[in-house]
């Protein structure tokens, strides 16, 4: 038995309860890098302390799963060495399978749903081995299946994340038998490599508001763990003819929607905020006034929690004046509809160009945009350029160009503050090439004060998916998750996007990146699947926050 030697952090083990033990019933890599050195992570208070121990050691998968009709001896089946393909079968392989899920070189927080594994194999290969050696666990988890997919149990999830947390090694073989159990062909090796687990403490939290437009348009959300999803604000319950680019309050209650009032071409024309329990009220501090000025044609609403209580409800969106595209900031509870007073211009000195998807930090001190030379840019832009730009208590200004996310060479574009603001995630794609769904379209970090750009690890799909690589599946729209958790001296990120990877489903599915900064150091890894989202469905523009969604009908 091999013994490792491990950092605990504050995490009990925790025992698996009675009886669990006894349940029978190619990849992606991550990437490291460094941000600047003058750039500094602020300290996180941890309740936690690191000691090198021993392990505890458990014994919790000696029992193999034996799952969708595979047969008790499928362990003699794989006991074999493997083969090489086609080797004497017949033409009956072409490899191992290709595991596209979980992705290897992922990240799972703590919480997350369990792992649903899914592979492509060669039509004739009707059993599969999946073999998870975990940290903690003298015996490896071993699973038989004939499908080619399995959802791990979650009472063996529960039992990985609590005491295997750490560095998992995975495996999937595959080979083909007869009626009777006979090998004829294999085993077969397919994928193999790593993923990680995160210690108990590092949890991804909140809740996911997306947009799917399969079957007409609606907002759907889920928080993170659920299964399922389910609709939160259709375009009645909004009055308005399309829901689409959207963000939350900062306390969760209520999005705010760029919706649109045109049912004959559904141009985005106005913005309505509306409640995510399912009611899509308004809120009752929002003046008629206020009501008023958002239903002139703008964009893309965004709000600050340094800007979010009594006196002080603000939103900032992009308007168009005298052919140019502006950010501007809203009273919503304005007394009066009058520029100065109820809203107006904030002033981003030394930029001329049009605004295009501003995003207001958290801390309200400040707000990033994409300036570009398109008129009436919204959230569309050909030659964008990452500014920030201070609040100053709406006056706003002098605009400065964030390095590593205003590079002429490329159209950079969507910024979007971590839970700390000290971190700019943002889509790029070459200059001069539009924003608006453009298959070529990748998401990278850089510090807020600008630095070395960070390339995500999570744009690559599995290798072994020779028909998809990145650039070129739609890598979109980033938001990070409404906390950065610590633990072992690491902040541990995490951000949604959409991404038209998935081989079973024709659209854009939601993934999560997730990110580990140590001492300026940025390690990322390869994408989170969200399974509990249908397949079917095409699913875009994610925000991700505290959003009280309601109960899961």
């Amino acid at each position: 038995m091999r013994m490792l030697k491990s950092t605990l952090v504050l995490a009990t083990s925790v025992a698996a309860a009675a009886g669990l033990a006894a349940l029978a019933s190619c990849g992606s890599s991550e990437s490291e890098s460094s941000f600047a050195d003058d750039v500094v992570l602020p300290e996180r208070d941890e309740a936690s302390v690191s000691v090198d121990a021993a392990p505890i050691v458990h014994d919790d998968f000696r029992t193999p799963v034996f799952a969708d009709g595979a047969s008790p001896n499928a362990p003699q089946v794989f006991a074999h060495p493997d083969v090489t393909a086609d080797a004497g079968d017949g033409g009956a392989s072409t490899g191992g399978p290709c595991l596209y899920e979980p992705e290897i070189g992922t990240l799972f927080p703590s919480n997350w749903l369990r792992p649903r594994f899914r592979f492509s194999a060669a039509q004739a290969e009707n059993l599969f081995e999946i073999k998870l050696v975990v940290p903690n666990q003298i015996s490896p988890l071993v699973i038989y299946t004939t499908k080619s997919g399995y959802t791990l149990d979650k009472a063996l999830w529960q039992i990985l994340t609590t005491t295997g947390f750490g560095t998992v090694h995975l495996s999937v073989r595959s080979a083909v038998v007869d009626a009777a159990g006979k090998v004829t062909a294999g085993p077969f090796k397919g994928t193999e490599g790593d993923f990680e687990v995160a210690p108990p403490q590092v949890q991804a939290t909140g809740s996911v508001l997306y947009w799917t437009t399969s079957g007409g348009t609606v907002l759907k959300g889920f928080k993170i763990g659920d299964e399922t999803v389910q609709p939160v604000i259709t375009p009645a319950a909004a009055q308005t003819q399309c829901v689409a680019c959207h963000t939350s309050t900062p306390d969760g209650l209520y999005a705010g929607l760029t919706g649109s009032s045109n049912p004959a071409d559904g141009t985005p024309s106005s913005i309505t905020i509306r409640s995510v329990d399912g009611l899509a009220k308004e809120p009752p501090f929002l003046s008629a006034p206020a009501k008023t000025l958002l239903a002139r044609q703008q964009y893309a609403p965004t709000f600050s929690k340094g800007h979010w209580q009594d006196g002080d409800h603000t939103v900032l969106t992009m308007l168009t004046l005298a052919a140019k595209t502006e950010i501007v900031w809203t009273d919503l509870e304005a007394k009066t509809d009058a520029q100065g007073t109820g809203w107006n211009v904030l002033a981003r000195g030394g930029d001329m160009g049009s605004a295009s998807s501003v995003v207001f930090a958290h801390d309200g001190t400040k707000l990033a945009y994409v300036s570009t030379n398109a008129t009436g840019a919204g959230v569309i832009a050909s030659e964008g350029r990452i500014f920030t730009v201070p609040y100053a208590n709406r006056k706003g200004g002098a605009a400065v160009a964030v390095a590593g996310a205003s590079d002429p060479a490329f159209n950079q574009f969507y910024p979007t503050f971590s839970a700390d603001d000290q971190v700019l995630a943002f889509n790029r794609v070459p200059t001069g090439a539009t924003s608006y769904n453009n298959a070529a379209a990748e998401v990278f970090v850089v510090p807020t004060a600008g630095g070395t750009a960070t390339r995500l690890a999570a744009n690559d799909p599995p290798a072994c998916l020779t028909t998809k690589k990145s650039p070129g599946i739609t890598n979109s729209w980033p938001k990070w998750a409404p906390e950065v958790r610590a633990a072992g001296g690491k902040s541990y990120y995490f951000l949604v996007f959409s991404s038209t990877r998935n081989p079973a489903s024709k659209g854009p599915q939601l993934y999560v990146a997730p990110i580990v900064i140590e001492g300026g150091n940025v390690k990322t890894y390869a994408a989170l699947t969200l399974w509990n989202q249908p397949e079917t469905e095409n699913n875009h523009t994610p925000a991700w926050d505290v959003f009280q969604l309601p109960g899961p009908k």
